[in-house]
């Protein structure tokens, strides 16, 4: 996939002719989230979209208020049947099945615009006719479509027989229910084709927002490279590890997973696996490593974007949305295959080039902020109600 670096990120064209939003009347609004029992990238977006729309009314399946922030506490928040059920804070993914009845059973016959949040089920609600509903999907079901197999692959052979029509049920409500969606938001370019390959609709690209201003450029550059993030099979963590070790370069690894031990065994002397480290270590990081490195496949993924804003360029496999974050020979550079030689080739390549300017790594990352989402957003749903009106 080719980029255009003098685009805007996420831009949306307009369909009217001037900057007033179309909908100057108040507006009634719902936001349908997933579930609510911790603050990880969704909940990130739902704090943006309580940000646009303050008297929102939240629902949810299940709610933790202990685990939620406090912005998302100050909203009125709902719950279907779920939250009542037995350990449902704890045993949520295993209602799973009964998603789709508890969704059909919420009335949202007060609300002008309901804007669903979904990377679980959340967009299968009903809505009154002359309502809007977009449905903001950080990713279609992945234990339903693309990873069906591994999800099923990991589990005993009981559940395995139990899995399958559970399912399949399941992925023939997750396509109808699409049609219950007036307008799509991606929120990259990666999962708009995700959303077209498993629902045959068309999304507009709205970017995540990014906290840009906890990161800023500052110190003297070292010579070592960073990786950060969950040490978890997908990140590729341990490409990164052995790349490293054949190159014998210095590498800093942060983050906690299922591979930490792995990794820790596996490390030559010339890479260091600090495991969790406090956030102004990570900002101290960002702004001193010679180039993030970021080899696995992410549906958005706002590390990138995190170490740009601090200065730093990024080295990422040309997949996901890294396609849409960095750009080859201005901010970053991209690799195309998995592979350790890919890595190594991109690193060596990397260090020969002109030193990437930190101005222009700034800049780029100031175009992915809550501004920028904000506006973005605001012009979805105001041509989603031009549609609606011109029927």
């Amino acid at each position: 996939m080719t980029q255009n670096p003098l685009a805007e990120p996420g831009a949306v064209e307009s369909n009217g002719d001037n900057g007033e939003r179309l909908h100057a009347s108040p507006l009634r609004v719902a936001i349908v989230h997933y579930w609510l029992v911790g603050m990880r990238g969704g909940e990130k977006v739902l704090e943006a979209l309580c940000d646009i729309y303050p008297d929102a009314d939240i629902y949810t399946h299940v709610v933790d208020r202990e685990r939620i922030s406090d912005k998302l506490k100050r909203h009125t928040i709902h719950t279907t049947f779920i939250n009542r059920l037995p350990r449902a804070r704890r045993w949520y993914q295993r209602y799973l099945p009964l998603m789709p009845l508890a969704l059909e059973q919420l009335d949202l016959r007060a609300y002008d615009l309901v804007i669903s949040s979904e990377s679980g089920p959340a967009k299968g609600v009903i809505t009154r006719p002359d309502a809007l509903h977009i449905c903001y999907c950080h990713s279609p079901m992945r234990y339903l479509w693309d990873m069906y197999p591994e999800y099923l692959a990991s589990t005993g052979r009981f559940t395995r027989l139990m899995m399958r029509p559970l399912m399949h049920y399941l992925r023939l409500w997750d396509y109808a229910s699409a049609a219950r969606v007036d307008t799509f938001v991606a929120n990259s370019s990666y999962i708009a084709r995700r959303i077209r390959k498993c629902y045959r609709r068309r999304s507009a690209v709205v970017f995540p927002p990014v906290a840009i201003d906890d990161f800023k450029p500052g110190g003297e550059k070292q010579d070592y490279y960073l990786l950060l993030g969950q040490l978890v099979p997908y990140k590729k963590a341990d490409l990164a590890v052995d790349a490293f070790n054949r190159l014998g370069k210095r590498l800093v690894v942060i983050g906690d997973g299922a591979q930490y031990e792995q990794l820790k065994a596996s490390a030559a002397a010339n890479i260091d696996i600090l495991g969790w480290q406090p956030f102004s270590e990570i900002q101290r990081h960002y702004q001193q490593a010679r180039a993030l490195i970021f080899p696995g496949i992410e549906d958005f993924g706002i590390v990138p974007l995190e170490a740009m804003a601090s200065g730093t360029p990024v080295i990422a496999y040309a997949e996901g949305g890294a396609l849409d974050t960095v750009i080859d020979g201005k901010t970053g550079k991209l690799f195309y295959a998995q592979t350790v030689d890919a890595l190594c080739d991109a690193v060596t390549e990397f260090e020969s080039a002109p030193p990437l300017a930190t101005q222009t790594l700034v800049a780029w990352a100031q175009k992915f902020s809550q501004v920028h989402f904000t506006e973005n957003f605001l012009q979805v749903v105001d041509d989603a109600f031009v549609e609606i009106e011109q029927g």
